[in-house]
């Protein structure tokens, strides 16, 4: 069976506020397996009031639920910020540094600034106090939060693109690597929103079919 969802709670939160730090912004990331469009980033700062939130990790929510709590994130939180690295960004630093960069700008936007993070796994270099544990997006409310922005905000990206680069099927797998972009791919060569550090994308890259030239 399979495991109950994890309810957040605000643990790494207090770690931080019982050091004064009471900005803590939630850092969390979305697209970093796609093969095309961006990997987006958002940072979230929560009052730091220990109420509870509807706010679950993206993953464990319909994509209605999601939009519906995305705008509440940015109703009730002092400040927030998106920004995405493209794939140049990405193919120039590798997926974890363009995630980096990504990161550092959306916690640069904050206003007023973060005086901690709580991030998923997302080992920053800054200047503020961070906890970066595993899995933070389904245990801490900051990173939940920060990880419905990051997912709404690149699904409505990928549908756009859907538009300028038909055929694809962006607005269905948001540009994983389904069998449907897969076949895409094959028929319809390598866009300039692929990925082409990822290995799926070199490979179709590296083929001398004439359907597989870049267009």
């Amino acid at each position: 069976m399979p495991l109950p969802p994890i309810t957040p709670d605000w643990a790494y939160e207090r770690e931080h506020w019982r050091r004064g730090h009471f900005r803590v912004a939630g850092v969390d990331e979305a697209g970093r397996g796609a093969w095309a469009g961006p990997v987006t980033v958002a940072a979230v700062i929560l009052p730091g009031s220990a109420q509870d939130y509807p706010f679950r990790d993206s993953k464990q929510l319909r994509a209605d639920q999601r939009e519906e709590y995305a705008a509440e994130v940015r109703r009730v939180a002092v400040s927030w910020a998106v920004e995405h690295a493209w794939p140049e960004e990405i193919d120039r630093l590798n997926i974890l540094g363009a995630t980096h960069a990504a990161a550092l700008r959306a916690l640069a936007r904050l206003d007023p600034p973060a005086q901690a993070l709580v991030t998923d796994y997302l080992k920053l270099r800054v200047e503020v106090p961070i906890s970066a544990p595993p899995r933070a997006d389904a245990l801490s409310y900051s990173v939940a939060a920060a990880s419905l922005l990051a997912k709404t905000e690149r699904d409505r990206v990928m549908t756009e693109l859907d538009g300028p680069f038909p055929g694809y099927g962006f607005a269905s797998h948001k540009g994983y690597g389904a069998p449907a972009h897969r076949a895409a791919l094959r028929e319809l060569g390598v866009s300039e929103q692929h990925r082409r550090s990822y290995a799926p994308i070199r490979a179709l890259l590296g083929r001398a079919a004439p359907l597989l030239e870049e267009r």
